[in-house]
């Protein structure tokens, strides 16, 4: 199973009411919660690990796992609130507005970690919950006590605006990364970290600190996976966008699903992916993308609409 460890939250996404004013409607979201909900409904075995209200959102939301077949036994719920992001889009790109405080995945601790299953293969960190205490400190313990012996993957997917302690922040990046198998990020969050450059060669600079796979990805241009043996970009599939809010979370999910295909995610596989492989991730990966894009709100394809 792929276990992903991080938010689930509520989208309010910005909506017209039928009397002209305007409201927001509620969606199932957070980076994590949307890339488990994807690697579901792409067929592949997934868990979420998170912090779920006992209310109504979170009634919501596992309703929305369950529908997508992703497995919840390993979640902590509790009688906190759950999390709200209020978004704003402006030419389809998405801003965002987190009420996070004493929330039920904000105060997930490191007493609250489960014994993680023998079945679990691999394990999936990223997004607003690694920039705040105590989830951030859990989700990083998690990470380097079990990524020793299984694959682990991360996608920070930053969120500036939502960053307290920067220095704190980036240090926990820097040792997530170096721990980590694969690394995910945008062109914009490549910058933010590394800074301005060539994206395939602030990849490398980021493949040198440890992962065996760095994907890069560039928006409508398309996106990069990049090993120590090989330089693969696929170009974005052609869509006529509606919204971004859950691209780069689809995108996770598709090499995730892809690479679990091809039985790379066991064995120590990473260290010689083919070119073929890491292709054929990267081209699953935009095409669920796309297709995300190309609807309203984080709402993931499943694997047959992907013919």
């Amino acid at each position: 199973m792929i276990l992903c460890c991080g938010e689930a939250l509520i989208d309010m996404l910005p909506r017209q009411a039928t009397t002209g004013g305007a409201c927001f409607q509620p969606f199932s979201g957070g980076a994590v919660f949307n890339t488990s909900i994807a690697l579901g409904r792409l067929g592949a075995p997934a868990g979420l690990f998170s912090g779920l209200s006992n209310d109504l959102f979170g009634a919501q939301l596992v309703a929305t796992l369950t529908d997508s077949g992703v497995d919840t036994d390993l979640a902590v719920r509790s009688d906190r609130p759950s999390t709200l992001a209020f978004v704003e889009l402006t030419d389809g790109q998405a801003r965002y507005a987190f009420y996070d405080e004493n929330t039920a995945g904000r105060m997930l601790s490191v007493d609250d970690l489960p014994p993680i299953p023998a079945d679990v293969s691999t394990l999936f960190f990223g997004g607003i919950s690694l920039a705040v205490e105590p989830c951030g400190a859990t989700y990083e313990h998690l990470m380097l006590t079990e990524g020793t012996t299984r694959v682990t993957m991360i996608d920070p997917n930053i969120r500036p605006g939502f960053i307290k302690d920067e220095s704190a922040y980036r240090a926990r990046l820097d040792r997530m990364i170096r721990a980590a198998d694969i690394v995910k990020l945008s062109d914009e969050d490549l910058h933010w970290l590394v800074g301005i450059g060539d994206s395939r060669e602030l990849a490398r600079k980021v493949l040198a600190m440890g992962p065996r796979l760095v994907c890069i990805t560039e928006g409508a241009k398309g996106a990069w996976g990049i090993t120590a043996d090989h330089d693969v970009f696929v170009n974005a599939t052609k869509v006529t966008p509606v919204d971004t809010v859950g691209a780069g979370d689809t995108f996770n999910a598709g090499v995730l699903a892809a690479l679990h295909e091809a039985g790379a995610l066991a064995g120590g596989t990473l260290a010689t992916l083919s070119e073929e492989v890491i292709r054929d991730a990267v081209r699953l990966a935009t095409h669920a993308a796309a297709v995300t894009v190309s609807r309203e709100g984080a709402n993931p394809p499943r694997r047959s609409e992907l013919a």
